[in-house]
Parts: structure tokens; C-alpha cells; sequence
């Protein structure tokens, strides 16, 4: 693609980063034919060849971003299905982040917008603001079609019917490894995670400590800025990853660490960017140091040779974009679940999300609501008995839309080979 930008605007790194990006795509059209909602909407404004044009023309004319392209900004996923697909290479989702960025600081959002999403930002990172937020949710929950705003009835909506009780695993501590240690390792606890499934870290505690891993949880680590950084509040991102790297390499220069380990791909995919992300900060090197000992717990366990187990029951998978298409892992949880003993089916369209998308279910409930449609469709096809996933927010939208069981990966590799059956599968008749 060409472009023309000026000698002036390229002095600025953002537009050099855009320039870069910009000319590598060729106008091909691929990514129409994986674009979640250019199949649902079909306006090529809504996928990713027409959001690049929106973008390049925005930011060549060096222009506040006007409410056009804010509003098709707004109703991409950031599924990065488009970057799997792309023949040329386009990192789609460096040049969104930076239109994001520019949005945020150019356009004045509606006062409604503004609140919601300055609301999403104060409550969510925290878990236990998350906390008090979802049982005023499941209070005000049987007034919610008196709710005018679409955005505010989807959040009463999703609110979890249990809130499971603190658990004190999270809190900053050393898991000795079972038997000889091979490695000692970070795990990343998540913040809305920790709010909304307590289990799955449990899980991936126990699991590990058995194959031969210390676990540490790192004193001072939080949230890992994907939520702000979606909403292109570049500062507040950047700020959570320097907690995070503050204390990781603490534990680095300390005992030190063989891995970061990440059991909520979403988590996964950021802090695998904070090399991209803080690369004009001082604090570059750590940032990249931290970004190269990142693992999703999917990769660790292939390196930890799982031992076989007795699943035994018929697991449809469901593959989280941030894992498949953010991460470009695509084999390990299945072939890690069937070692485990598991019958692993796959739905149709396995490439398509599932309407999650961090804070997208909030923001744009309607595209969310066709997209779960579609993937819990796709999924109760393969009649399982059993949903498995890697993220804790594609959990939430698929268990939402149906009756079958969704439980993390983890939490069933753990079960298979001598953990406790998952809470959710302990009342299923399977």
C-alpha cells in the first residue's frame, strides 16, 4: 500500500511504526473471509482491509478522529484472525493499537461512552472491586430490562450467578515443587480471573507443582494493561506492565526464573508484546527481557512431557483467538488434552471468536450476542460433553449461552492426572 505521509510526520516513532505496517498490505482482501464482523455486518468498513483505510487516511491527513471512524474502530474484535490469514504479513494489531491510541486522544466520546468505559477501567483490573461490582450487578440483575442503555443491560446480564470465595493461592508466596525441582516459575494470577474462577489457578498450581515446578506468586504484579491498552489509554498500559516487569525481575535478579507462566491467553498475548509496547521506554530491556520468558501454560506443559491420563470424556475445544491467532498456538492444548485421555473434537469455523473479546461482550452487545449464537451452535454440534478452553473471557460468553460445562484446560489436565474433578463437571451427568 502506498502512503505519503510527510518527512515531518515520519519523525514521530507512532508514524513510522504506521508507515511500516501500512505498506505491507496489499489490498488482497484475505482477511474479509475470516473477519468476525464483516460476517456478521458485511460492511467492508467493518473488516480489516477497510479499517486500514480508515486508519491510513486519519492519520496521513494528521486529523482528530471523527465519529466514522471511530464507531469501526470500535466493533473490531482485536480477534487478530486477520493476521493468521494475511499472505503479506500486516501486524494488524500494532496499527489498531496505535488508531486506538490517536482515538483516545483526539475524540471526544458521548458523556454515556466516556462513563462506561471509565467505569470498566476503574472496576475490572481490580478483583476485589470486581468483586463488590458483580454483586451489585446480581442485585440490580431482575431490573435489567428496565435498563434503557444496551451496554448496561449486557453487564447486569453477565453477572455470574456465584461469586467464589477469595482464594488465598493468589496471594504473593513460593509453591515448592513435589518431588525434584525442574524449574521455578512465575505464575501470572489475572485480575478478573481471580474475581471470576478461582479454580483455574488452583489448577494450575497443583499441576504444576507436580510435574516438577516452583511456582512463585510475585509480590507487587497485577493487572497486564490489555483492558486499557484496547481502550488506547497508552499511559495507564504502560504503567501496568512496568508493575508487572517490577516484579518479575524482582524474582528474576532474586532466585530467578525459568518462565512467566500464563493461563489467560488474553494476559498471554500483552505481556508477549511489552518488548513492542515499552520499546522507546528505559525500561526497554526488562520489558523485552520479561516479553522472551513468557509461556502460555499450554507451552510449559509440552516442555514438562504431561504424563498420560484417564480423561475419558468427549471435550469440544474451543481455541481463544488471543491463543490462535495473538499467540500462534494452535496445537498444544489439543494434543496435551488428548495425553491427558480425552476425546478432542473441534466445532466449524474454529477460527472465529466467540464475542468475548476482553470488554467487546460490554461495549458492543449486539455483534457479541451473534458471534456467541454462532460459536455455542458450532460447539453443541459436536455434542460434547465437556467445553474447553484457554481464557477465562471466552468461558464466561460461551457458559453463558449454553448448558454443557465450559472448564479451562488446565483445570481438566490437572483432574486427568490426579487433581480433583472440576467444580463445574461435579454436578454434570457425564
Amino acid at each position: 500500500m502506498r502512503t505519503e505521509f510527510t518527512e515531518e510526520q515520519l519523525q514521530r516513532p507512532e508514524i513510522r511504526v504506521a508507515e511500516g505496517i501500512l505498506r505491507t498490505c496489499i489490498h488482497c482482501g484475505f482477511c474479509t473471509a475470516t473477519c468476525p464482523t464483516y460476517q456478521v455486518l458485511g460492511d467492508e468498513l467493518d473488516s480489516p482491509r477497510g479499517r486500514i483505510y480508515l486508519i491510513k487516511e486519519m492519520l496521513e491527513n494528521d486529523r482528530p478522529a471523527d465519529e466514522k471512524t471511530v464507531r469501526h474502530i470500535d466493533r473490531c474484535l482485536s480477534c487478530l484472525a486477520c493476521m493468521t490469514t494475511c499472505p503479506s504479513g500486516v501486524h494488524y494489531m500494532h496499527l489498531v493499537d496505535l488508531a486506538r491510541a490517536h482515538i483516545e486522544k483526539t475524540y471526544k466520546r458521548p458523556l454515556m461512552d466516556r462513563l462506561l468505559r471509565r467505569v470498566l477501567a476503574m472496576i475490572l483490573p481490580y478483583p476485589g472491586r470486581f468483586r463488590l461490582a458483580m454483586l451489585g450487578a446480581r442485585i440490580a440483575r431482575p431490573f435489567r430490562r428496565l435498563v434503557p442503555d444496551a451496554r448496561l443491560r449486557a453487564m447486569l446480564e453477565m453477572a455470574p450467578k456465584d461469586i467464589p470465595p477469595v482464594s488465598r493461592n493468589d496471594d504473593p508466596q513460593v509453591f515448592p515443587a513435589i518431588g525434584t525441582r525442574k524449574m521455578r516459575v512465575a505464575l501470572m494470577t489475572g485480575c478478573a480471573q481471580r474475581a471470576l474462577n478461582t479454580d483455574i489457578n488452583d489448577a494450575t498450581i497443583r499441576l504444576l507443582r507436580r510435574l516438577g515446578c516452583e511456582v512463585v506468586i510475585a509480590r507487587g504484579m497485577g493487572c497486564c494493561g490489555a483492558l486499557v491498552h484496547h481502550m488506547g489509554r497508552e499511559d495507564d498500559a504502560q504503567a501496568a506492565a512496568l508493575k508487572n516487569i517490577d516484579a518479575w525481575m524482582a524474582e528474576v535478579n532474586g532466585d530467578g526464573l525459568d518462565a512467566i507462566v500464563i493461563n489467560t491467553s488474553g494476559c498471554g498475548t500483552t505481556v508477549k508484546d511489552y518488548g513492542h509496547l515499552l520499546r522507546l521506554h528505559p525500561r526497554a530491556t526488562d520489558a523485552a527481557k520479561v516479553a522472551g520468558l513468557t509461556l502460555d501454560v499450554s507451552e510449559l506443559l509440552i516442555k514438562l512431557e504431561l504424563p498420560e491420563g484417564r480423561g475419558g470424556l468427549r471435550v469440544a475445544y474451543h481455541a481463544a483467538c488471543s491463543l490462535q491467532h495473538g499467540q500462534q498456538i494452535k496445537t498444544h492444548p489439543k494434543t496435551l488434552l488428548r495425553r491427558a485421555g480425552f476425546q478432542v473434537v473441534e466445532p466449524r469455523d474454529a477460527h472465529l471468536c466467540c464475542g468475548s473479546a476482553g470488554t467487546y461482550n460490554l461495549m458492543q452487545p449486539e455483534i457479541s450476542a451473534e458471534l456467541k449464537t454462532r460459536k455455542v451452535a458450532t460447539l453443541e454440534a459436536t455434542a460434547p460433553q465437556v467445553i474447553a478452553a484457554g481464557n477465562i473471557g471466552c468461558m464466561v460468553q460461551i457458559g453463558s449461552g449454553t448448558e454443557v460445562p465450559v472448564v479451562h484446560t488446565v483445570e481438566l489436565l490437572d483432574w486427568a492426572t490426579g487433581g480433583p474433578k472440576p467444580r463445574a463437571l461435579c454436578d454434570w451427568p457425564s
